[in-house]
């Protein structure tokens, strides 16, 4: 299978932040104030998870819970022996739109056995996390980046998601055209144009698309730009390099286009994000 994640995740930085690694033995409950997805590896005991939508799961194996954007959730290790975990805050675009988290669920939960490819880079992380080597935290950090990338490589290689992006990722055909406005946000894509490189007629591409991504894929193409201008502004970078970088013609095209889909001017935008709290 072609690299059908890097060109999608290559603009958006990928970070972890590993905040516990040991035994747990209470209850823990995690809100969406600070504005963070969150990442638990169970390496062993037992944990129950409560879901965002109050969905309890009751978990006896190893296994990995991530849920991408921010959500109250609660593990409870209480009782017996407790549970060794490694919990991670996680930011992928949350704040920007990333259009990837709109192609993931409100949670992703598996068994690592289900994973085999992981475990090598499983092994590494658990001896980091329970053990008190000089780096460990930097370690981890990265180790559980490596981990997300495999679990998102996972779900993509085996179809596991039935609709939004990843779906489209693992289809064949539209893997092709995602791809590549992924990689070339500011080329002048048309439909067509996006048609010819999944091998389909314009009719039908537009209907599969959508049917399968949830949405056209001109729009598609529309909220993946404006989210990497999201993410140059927020970086400090001029209207006008950016409107040339993610293809619009000019800083008022971006701007029309930017307020038509976000209610806001990208400079109102822009302050808004810096008057929230650090």
């Amino acid at each position: 299978m072609d690299d059908r994640l890097s060109p999608l995740l290559r603009r958006f930085e990928l970070k972890a932040r590993v905040f516990h690694a040991g035994n747990l033995c209470s209850l823990v409950d995690f809100d969406a104030a600070d504005g963070v997805g969150h990442f638990h590896l169970l390496h062993a005991g037992r944990l129950r998870l409560v879901a965002p939508d109050a969905r309890v799961t009751d978990l006896d194996q190893p296994s990995l819970i991530f849920l991408p954007r921010p959500s109250r959730h609660r593990l409870d290790a209480g009782g017996g022996d407790g549970a060794d975990l490694v919990c991670a805050s996680v930011e992928l675009g949350a704040s920007v739109g990333h259009p990837l988290l709109h192609g993931l669920p409100p949670v992703l939960l598996l068994p690592l056995s289900e994973v085999p490819s992981m475990a090598r880079v499983l092994e590494v992380l658990f001896a980091e996390a329970f053990a008190e080597h000089s780096g460990r935290d930097a370690a981890l950090n990265r180790l559980t980046e490596v981990v997300l990338i495999h679990l998102l490589r996972h779900v993509v290689e085996r179809g596991l998601l039935k609709a939004g992006v990843m779906a489209g990722l693992a289809d064949t055909r539209l893997a092709r055209a995602l791809t590549a406005m992924h990689a070339e946000p500011a080329a002048p894509w048309t439909l067509r144009e996006l048609a010819e490189l999944a091998g389909m007629s314009r009719a039908r591409f537009a209907a599969h698309f959508a049917g399968v991504v949830g949405q056209p894929a001109i729009e598609y193409l529309a909220g993946w730009r404006l989210a990497m201008a999201q993410r140059l502004l927020a970086q400090g970078r001029q209207l006008k390099t950016i409107a040339d970088e993610v293809g619009y013609g000019s800083p008022n095209a971006l701007t029309r286009a930017f307020t038509q889909r976000l209610g806001v001017s990208p400079m109102q935008w822009l302050a808004r994000r810096d008057d929230l709290p650090a």
